[in-house]
């Protein structure tokens, strides 16, 4: 719109004019030159702007005269209607640039804030937007997609300790020393700026307290050890919950424990204690892997002999019970025929006695001289000659006895019939 109106007043307003800014041509130098050409003054440009807009907006007067003009001169009579007119373009241009430095860029990953006379209005996306320019509004890019870090109890490296952060109390009434890292994001860009003085130390001061908190509840040995992750969780649930209550549009993201420890005048009496419950661990796994291989081999034993006693039992009873199977039956035989009966059993117990005895000494009839049978050495005489080299095999060999000796078992049968004789005669008796 302003270079039409230029060109409809014909008036050439370029900064591309090497004249323009450099004065009129008759400052020229015989040669062509103008005095100090060079860079154009800011100074001069404001006067060739201000003498060309006169030059525009002023009428000129003809050579003939006219009404209010002056004869037989060449001036300029300012006219009321043109630089009005001017004024406005230049009013026009102003409020064009004013309009136009409304326009911002936000980028991806951030957001931006309007506020209108300091007050919050509303939030832009990503991309190009605008807003009322300065007085009216203002904005701020907040970047939401940034994850930022604070740190607790150290700064930089865990050897820059800060303890008056890092010292804290457990439940069992012990002091530990602890340094975390805490990392968040933005989730609402207005509560962030709005509901926040410092926003870093608000995080700080929030993870300190959801920290000490957390540390409270539980036991030393528990947070040293087997607790560390259960810790950084409890602690980045808790700080949620504080950042959500106070609407600081924080999200926490994850909670980093970089190091647990005793405080460092205690470290060493806490090694030692930590070395001597490792021993006491070790000797209780050696004393554990010793009982675990006698254990069972006493449980073997005992389980043997118990099977073993089980079977001599069972052996025991099966042979008793023979037994009184047996004596059940001669009984019965022995009511049916007492006599023969008792003299199979005599019979059968001398055979038994004889089978496993060498020696026998017999008592004479009548005389009070006794007999040597020297078995072995009749058995030994009848055994055949066995060769050499070769183990000789005992043989059920059926001893020749005496003369005497039948002639003592003929007696001894014969007094046993006459005693069995005896007796039936006293029961027929009684």
């Amino acid at each position: 719109m302003l270079v039409s109106l230029l060109k409809k007043f014909g008036l050439k307003f370029s900064l591309n004019d090497p004249s323009w800014g450099r004065g009129s041509d008759d400052n020229k130098k015989p040669d062509g030159k103008r005095p100090n050409d060079g860079p154009p003054d800011l100074d001069q440009l404001w006067r060739d702007f201000n003498q060309r807009l006169s030059n525009l907006f002023n009428n000129k007067k003809t050579g003939g005269g006219g009404n209010g003009g002056d004869s037989g001169g060449s001036g300029f009579a300012p006219d009321m209607r043109s630089a009005g007119i001017g004024a406005a373009v230049i009013a026009a241009i102003v409020a064009f640039l004013w309009l136009v430095s409304g326009f911002f860029i936000v980028q991806e990953g951030q957001t931006g804030v309007v506020l209108t006379f300091g007050k919050y209005s509303h939030m832009t996306p990503a991309g190009f937007n605008w807003r009322w320019p300065t007085p009216i509004q203002s904005h701020e890019i907040v970047n939401v997609s940034q994850v930022r870090t604070v740190e607790v109890g150290y700064r930089g490296n865990v050897k820059n300790k800060q303890k008056q952060e890092s010292l804290m109390l457990t439940e069992d009434e012990n002091i530990i020393d602890i340094q975390f890292a805490v990392q968040y994001t933005l989730k609402n860009a207005s509560d962030w700026v709005f509901n926040n003085r410092e926003q870093g130390e608000m995080v700080k001061q929030v993870a300190e307290t959801a920290i000490r908190e957390v540390v409270g509840r539980n036991k030393m040995d528990f947070v040293l050890y087997e607790g560390r992750e259960k810790i950084a969780f409890d602690t980045s649930q808790l700080m949620q919950q504080i950042v959500d209550r106070y609407k600081t549009g924080v999200q926490i993201t994850n909670v980093t424990m970089q190091g647990v420890q005793p405080p460092e005048q205690v470290q060493a009496s806490f090694d030692d204690a930590v070395k001597a419950g490792q021993d006491r661990e070790r000797q209780k796994n050696e004393g554990q892997a010793y009982a675990n291989d006698v254990i069972p081999r006493a449980r073997g034993a005992a389980s043997r002999l118990m099977q073993e006693s089980e079977a001599y039992r069972s052996s025991v009873t099966a042979n008793a019970q023979g037994e009184a199977s047996r004596f059940k039956q001669v009984l019965v035989e022995y009511q049916k025929a007492p006599a023969v009966t008792r003299d199979r059993m005599y019979l059968d117990t001398m055979q038994k006695i004889f089978s496993s005895t060498t020696k026998v000494m017999v008592d004479a009839k009548g005389n009070n001289n006794l007999i040597y049978l020297p078995l072995d050495k009749l058995i030994s005489q009848t055994a055949p000659a066995t060769p050499a080299g070769t183990v000789a095999q005992p043989a059920a060999v059926t001893p020749t006895l005496p003369a005497d000796s039948v002639a003592l078992e003929t007696q001894l049968q014969q007094d046993s019939r006459t005693r069995d004789s005896r007796t039936s005669r006293d029961r027929e008796a009684r």
